[in-house]
């Protein structure tokens, strides 16, 4: 069975969705015409290759770059229409792991994380202190919270920057590649994490990734991002594609040891889905 084409044309009742997006960066284009409704409350995950668009996805959502055409709805307000101080309410929904952490070294991670809530919240310290706490018990880094970022390891850095994304208690969830430069091990403990808080907060999570193992594992949806086009499906879909440009990318010989669904791991004490 091919994967559906990405051109289904999103109504306005879902959390997010891309409708007939179309970008470009002087001569080079990066989407043309894409739509995509990403799940409310389940994860959703976009890969592709470098250079394909998938950071740019991200930026778009946030309303950080505009589109040549088409729209970006967020609860289904379009973002492209919106001016900064409605885009500072839009972006109040949304949390964001970034790529390398971007913690800030001088904090702890109690105060990295702590910071949106300071900044962006009139909460009494009190309220703030176990909202903190909550968000790195969620992570399982709270024993760690006294820390500064460069006694962290790479996971941890990633747990951290995650429990700092949630703290705001965001609808959406935004993550860019959030298992580059980790071991396997520290990966599969973010995937697991990435899981267990989706489950546990039903935020609608987006995944940016070319970690195709990982993507097959979590994803209820995903969009790939071809040179020549996008492709969405569920993982069974796309591993079923007939489509060569799916089977291509996808690699056959890992989606057939992926075939077995193997379980998720989960962090120690994270409670089952």
């Amino acid at each position: 069975m091919s994967a559906p084409s990405a051109a289904r044309t999103p109504d306005d009742s879902v959390p997010l969705a891309f409708d007939a997006v179309s970008m470009a960066f002087g001569e080079r284009r990066v989407f043309d015409r894409l739509s995509f409704r990403f799940p409310a409350g389940r994860i959703a995950v976009i890969l592709g290759g470098s250079g394909s668009g998938k950071s740019t996805a991200l930026r778009l959502i946030g309303g950080l770059v505009q589109p040549t055409a088409g729209r970006v709805l967020v609860d289904g307000e379009d973002v492209t229409q919106l001016g900064e101080r409605q885009l500072y309410r839009v972006r109040a929904k949304l949390g964001m792991l970034f790529q390398g952490g971007a913690l800030l070294d001088a904090l702890s991670v109690h105060e990295n994380v702590a910071f949106a809530l300071r900044e962006r919240t009139r909460l009494p310290a009190g309220e703030i202190a176990a909202r903190v706490r909550a968000s790195l018990d969620a992570v399982g880094l709270s024993d760690a919270d006294a820390l500064l970022p460069s006694q962290l390891s790479g996971g941890m850095v990633k747990r951290a920057a995650l429990a700092r994304a949630i703290v705001m208690r965001p609808s959406i969830l935004l993550c860019d590649e959030p298992f580059s430069g980790l071991d396997p091990l520290s990966a599969r403990r973010i995937e697991a994490l990435l899981v267990e808080l989706n489950t546990r907060f039903g935020m609608t999570v987006v995944v940016v990734s070319h970690d195709i193992a990982s993507t097959m594992r979590m994803a209820a949806r995903v969009l790939v991002l071809l040179p020549d086009g996008a492709v969405e499906g569920t993982p069974a879909e796309l591993r079923a594609s007939r489509d060569a440009r799916v089977a291509s990318f996808l690699d056959p010989d890992l989606d057939a040891a992926l075939a077995s669904g193997a379980p998720v791991e989960r962090p120690p004490g994270a409670a089952p889905c």
